[in-house]
């Protein structure tokens, strides 16, 4: 078990490494191409962030193991909400631009509440997956009709993505993507066989180990955005990040491996996810009309939401374990 932990480590540090470097080389080669630099934000950096839970689901569900993708996916929102954006407050307060009221967070209330219709029976598989990749065209149709911003364009050149050659640009797309590739397929390969061995499901691995660290971009990320005092940046990439977790991630066993799930995953974890999103949209909604900001008691409810479901979580399983 331990040489498995040692590999779900490393394949936490290759996933986060190799994400970087796909989001770089997809950035650089969209831009000599002639793409959006703010398409490139919205899509390519978005689902950067996102790449782990990507593609360690995919694996999973590849390997039929559709419990381990969705519980990566809510795990991860939880967390994204509950930790990252939790302590990105507590560090200093976060001003949520006004944008977000009319087209990010009715998105992503929007994705939630579909997701959870979808769960309701307790079942995932073609149907509910061919919904989901439908609602992310319909909004990748409405991203392709956003205006490009100045300000993207300065961002690209101040991190030298202008400065770097197609060819480089499509090595360092490809190696990042083998990193994902290869990373998740250790990881899943790791943490479904530490659950065999201390008798834990599938489902609390990918709500824990594997939703904390296919996260890790996301709170790297918001940390850094709130330290350096952009704001809408650390909002934005939770509010990004959790929309994509959805609709990329759930559709991946829909397709590969349909079949019925565990109703702990949506009456406990579901319900916790649209709880602690309802409540950031509300707490968005309050600080945008109010002209405040998401301070640290925001932070606190957050962390404490996490918290308070991680706690249920643990002793249901120890419940259980006891039987």
């Amino acid at each position: 078990m331990l040489l498995d932990a040692l590999i779900i480590v490393l394949g936490f540090i290759g996933l986060i490494w190799g994400a970087d470097k796909f989001v770089f080389g997809a950035s650089a080669l969209a831009r000599n191409l002639g793409v959006s630099p703010l398409m490139i934000g919205l899509t390519i950096v978005a689902f950067g962030t996102s790449a782990p839970e990507i593609f360690s689901s995919a694996v999973s569900a590849w390997e039929n193991k559709p419990e381990l993708a969705i519980g990566n996916a809510l795990g991860s929102n939880l967390f994204n909400v509950g930790v990252a954006l939790g302590v990105a407050a507590f560090i200093r307060p976060l001003k949520p631009p006004a944008s977000l009221t009319s087209k990010e967070l009715p998105a992503l209330m929007l994705v939630t509440v579909a997701t959870g219709a979808l769960l309701f029976d307790l079942y995932l598989g073609m149907f509910d997956a061919i919904v989901l990749i439908a609602i992310t065209f319909y909004f990748g149709y409405r991203l392709f009709r956003k205006k490009v911003k100045p300000d993207a364009i300065e961002e690209l050149e101040e991190r030298g993505i202008s400065e770097v050659k197609s060819f480089q640009a499509f090595a360092y797309l490809f190696l990042g993507l083998v990193l994902l590739v290869l990373s998740a397929e250790a990881l899943v390969q790791a943490a479904s066989a530490i659950a065999e061995t201390i008798g834990v499901s599938t489902s609390i691995i990918g709500l824990t180990i594997v939703a904390l660290g296919t996260s890790l971009p996301e709170l790297a990320a918001s940390v850094t955005c709130v330290l350096k005092g952009h704001h809408d940046l650390a909002i934005g990439n939770i509010v990004g990040s959790n929309i994509l977790n959805l609709l990329v991630v759930l559709p991946f066993p829909g397709l590969l491996s349909a079949g019925y799930i565990e109703q702990e995953l949506f009456y406990r974890d579901y319900s916790f996810v649209l709880g602690i999103t309802t409540l950031l949209c509300l707490f968005c909604y309050w600080a945008i009309k109010k002209d405040q900001s998401l301070g640290r008691v925001s932070a606190i409810v957050f962390l404490s939401i996490y918290l308070g479901w991680f706690t249920v979580m643990f002793l249901q399983v120890q419940n259980a374990g006891s039987l």
